[in-house]
This record gives structure tokens, C-alpha cells and sequence, in this order.
């Protein structure tokens, strides 16, 4: 009987900054680009000022002025519209060591509702000085952000139900590997399959009976919040996915791998 790989110990980590409460982020914008040791500051000072926010908190409501960016150090957002019938569509997802609400204009206006779909935990985003290794992170992360929401176009205008589930979930599999919250080939997967069914333009009962059939392939495991991509390189291979490349320095799948 296959079980999920155990869970690495937070106490594994070799410096206080990387072992507290920002590890995740600090992990990711690390591997995005190289930062020095006045960014790292940068990043403990402003996890310092950390809050706590409950499960469906507005980070930003659409048509009202956007807060101050803000950085994810733990659990998971997500930018949402909901129609007038009801309806919700997930947009994008942000994960440990995303911004959420990056701005370059003033007065700026959200163009989408970002809410928390678990606790989370953010503090403001430090903003390090032009030419800096975090004003790189950040740029290299917006660019990402654009890669994945042209990946969301792909999946809604061109994948089949069941390529859909499985881009999505190795691009879920990608970005938390970048900040260390893998173990093999497995993460934890707070998201309903109904909430997955809202991300990707399908029916729950559509997307239960796909997650069904690729647990009676092998392909994955799904249980009590957490998810088993037995082999993700295989995965991609059969639907086609290529990992985005926003540098010439490197792909995001050498950096996970990293």
C-alpha cells in the first residue's frame, strides 16, 4: 500500500531566518533570484509585523483602492469574481512567497477580489532598493504570476478535463516546491474539489470522476488534504506541460529542483 513521504521537520533549517516564520518565502524568492544579506534583513524585519488573517478575509475587494502589497508567508489566497447568478471563477492562487496586490501606477484599483482560503499569515512586502537582489525576486515573481495566468488561459481554451486537473495540479506541485513545501512527490492541497471545479471551468461531479480515474491509473493519491503525484515528470510529458521560463538564466522546474 503506497503512503505519502513523510514530512520534513521545520527544525531541519540551518539559520533562524530560514527556520522561522518567513522560511517558506525567503525559500522562494531565494530561488527566483540570489539575495544578499541586507535583503534577507529586509525579509526578517518585515516578518516581524506579521499578521494573522482568518479564512475568507478580503485581502482586496474588486473595484475599491488596492492595500499595500503584501507577502504570503503562510497559507494559500486566491483572486476570485463572482458572477451575478453566483457563480465564482478562481483565477489565480497565491501560495507562500507570492505578493499579493503589487502595484506600478497610483491610486490603483482591484480589478479582482483576493480572499483567504485558509489562515493565512503576511506581513508587507519589504521593498529593497533598485538593482537589489529582492527588487529582482519580485520582478522575476510578477513575471511568473503572467506566465501562470497565460497557463490558465491554455488549460480553460484548450485542455481536456482530465489535462486540466493535471497541469494544474504540477503547476500547484511547481510553485510550492520553490519554497521548499515539498516532500517527493507530494504537498498539502487545501482546496475542495468543488474550489478545484471553480479554478478550472468544470463540474465537481466532472472533476471527482477525473480524480477518480487517475487514482485508478496511479497517477496520483488525493487524501485528507494532501496530494501524491506518483511521477510528475511523466504527468507532464503525457499533457504537454512545459515548466515557464521568464529568465535566461533558468527554468522554474531547475529552480524547484534547486
Amino acid at each position: 500500500m503506497t503512503s505519502f513521504p513523510a514530512a520534513l521537520s521545520p527544525s531541519s533549517s540551518s539559520s533562524p531566518a530560514r527556520g522561522g516564520i518567513a522560511a517558506a518565502a525567503i525559500r522562494r524568492l531565494t530561488a527566483l533570484t540570489p539575495l544578499d544579506d541586507a535583503d534577507l534583513r529586509l525579509l526578517d524585519t518585515a516578518a516581524d509585523r506579521a499578521l494573522t488573517y482568518p479564512l475568507r478575509h478580503a485581502f482586496q475587494t474588486i473595484g475599491r483602492p488596492m492595500a499595500d502589497p503584501l507577502l504570503v508567508l503562510q497559507g494559500w489566497a486566491a483572486r476570485v469574481r463572482i458572477l451575478p447568478d453566483g457563480r465564482r471563477q478562481f483565477m489565480s492562487f497565491y501560495l507562500p512567497g507570492d505578493i499579493i496586490g503589487p502595484a506600478h501606477h497610483e491610486q490603483p484599483i482591484a480589478t479582482a477580489t483576493v480572499v483567504a482560503l485558509t489562515e493565512c499569515l503576511a506581513c508587507p512586502a519589504p521593498t529593497g532598493p533598485a538593482g537589489s537582489g529582492l527588487a529582482q525576486a519580485y520582478a522575476v515573481s510578477e513575471a511568473l504570476d503572467e506566465a501562470y495566468l497565460l497557463g490558465r488561459v491554455v488549460q480553460l481554451g484548450r485542455l481536456n478535463a482530465q489535462e486540466r486537473i493535471g497541469d494544474f495540479l504540477l503547476e500547484i506541485y511547481e510553485r510550492l516546491s520553490l519554497a521548499g513545501l515539498t516532500v517527493g512527490g507530494s504537498f498539502e492541497m487545501p482546496l475542495t474539489q468543488e474550489m478545484l471545479a471553480d479554478a478550472l471551468g468544470l463540474t465537481p461531479v466532472h472533476v471527482n470522476r477525473m480524480i477518480q480515474q487517475a487514482r485508478r491509473d496511479g497517477d496520483l493519491m488525493w487524501k485528507s488534504g494532501r496530494v501524491l503525484l506518483r511521477d510528475p515528470e511523466r504527468t507532464a510529458r503525457t499533457i504537454g506541460r512545459v515548466s515557464p521560463q521568464v529568465t535566461g538564466t533558468q527554468t522554474m522546474a531547475q529552480a524547484s529542483a534547486g
